[in-house]
């Protein structure tokens, strides 16, 4: 037998391979910014030791593998369109991209994946989760990343299959609550420099106390308007 020769056995001997599970979801109550935390499970199969993983993941909604009301699909107008075009139009979402650092761990350990919300409705993934009233979102994790594994006594990496994925259907409300946390009873648009001027002198003109009453006062003269024209 070479020299060489138990070494190469070592090298050939196949890496951790590795099981995700994602557990569940909540609204993080304390964060710099809107935050769902998910719970992922990772059970690792084989001897070696698994000193850390850098895990990338990105979660996508699966908009299409839900039903949906008609009130909901009125809503979903702006972001699918016609809703006898969603079969070509219901297409994934990308939500977001997560890099997370999961230190060594023995069989088994739990960590998390936290994902900034935005409520700026511009945002095509904000505009879907404030669409819907309840229910479940479908969701896949996409992992990919590096396991960083001991073997003989030497530190070495593998990459996670590219094909490891994972569905999840997450509550509706989770994303409300979050929202319902950061932003009490409130909602954000973002406007043109040149709208909000046109805004801030009907307010000013009218006397309106704030951009409440402003919304209404205007949504009040459409209805009227459309009275007057027998809509």
């Amino acid at each position: 037998m070479r020299p060489d020769s138990a070494f190469a056995t070592r090298e050939d001997a196949p890496p951790p391979a590795l099981r995700f599970v994602i557990e569940s979801a909540e609204a993080v109550e304390f964060a710099a910014v809107p935050t769902v935390r998910f719970t992922l499970r990772i059970d690792g199969a084989g001897p070696s030791p698994i000193r850390s993983v850098a895990l990338d993941t990105h979660i996508r909604i699966d908009a299409a593998r839900r039903q949906y009301d008609p009130p909901t699909r009125r809503r979903l107008t702006d972001l699918f369109g016609a809703p006898e075009d969603w079969g070509r139009t219901s297409r994934s979402l990308l939500w977001a991209r997560v890099v997370t650092q999961v230190p060594g761990f023995d069989g088994h350990t739990v960590a998390s994946i936290d994902v900034a919300c935005t409520y700026d409705f511009e945002v095509a993934v904000a505009k879907y989760f404030h669409s819907l009233p309840d229910g479940e979102v479908p969701l896949t994790f996409l992992f990919s990343g590096t396991i960083f594994y001991l073997d003989a006594g030497l530190l070495r990496a593998a990459r996670i299959p590219w094909d490891t994925d994972v569905a999840f259907r997450m509550p509706v409300q989770v994303w409300k609550d979050v929202m319902e946390h950061y932003f009490p009873r409130s909602a954000w648009l973002r406007l043109d420099r040149d709208a909000f001027d046109r805004l801030y002198d009907y307010k000013v003109r009218h006397t309106l106390a704030t951009w409440d009453d402003v919304v209404s006062a205007l949504l009040v003269r459409e209805r009227q308007g459309k009275e007057q024209d027998g809509g």
